[in-house]
């Protein structure tokens, strides 16, 4: 490999954990109201999965919610687990776009979770980069 190339690869994994430890901030903060909202938060979030037809533990699935964001988050940041934790965010807001979307909500309302749902996609194809903490506790 040359080493331009060299220095162009770093780029993307610096690239990557720009974009990783932004994205799991966010998220923590995004996921963390959700799971300190309790029963009664996670049973009001956890409706959204009778779009898929899950009618039952409704409390459950909302605290996986928050879970997914929060935790999810910050395993993001670390890069650990990183494959799961895409797929698991992924699957938290395509659930959350399809809510929004069938629930006559227009763009502005589902297109965070949509575009959030592509990002976490990409990401499990992509994945973590070089710079994580697998990465540094093998050395």
């Amino acid at each position: 490999m040359k080493l331009s190339q060299k220095s162009s690869l770093n780029y993307v994994h610096a690239g990557l954990l720009i974009l990783r430890i932004g994205i799991g901030i966010m998220f923590i903060f995004h996921g963390l109201p959700k799971l300190l909202s309790g029963p009664e938060g996670w049973e009001s979030t956890g409706k959204a999965m009778s779009v898929i037809g899950i009618n039952f533990l409704p409390a459950f699935w909302g605290f996986m919610a928050g879970f997914a964001e929060a935790v999810g988050g910050l395993l993001l940041i670390f890069g650990l687990a990183f494959v799961p934790t895409t797929l698991m965010l992924a699957f938290t807001m395509l659930i959350a776009f399809l809510n929004h979307y069938f629930g006559g909500d227009g763009f502005i309302k589902y297109s965070h979770s949509l575009e959030a749902f592509i990002l976490f996609a990409s990401l499990a194809l992509i994945g973590p980069g070089k710079y994580r903490l697998t990465k540094l506790m093998v050395k």
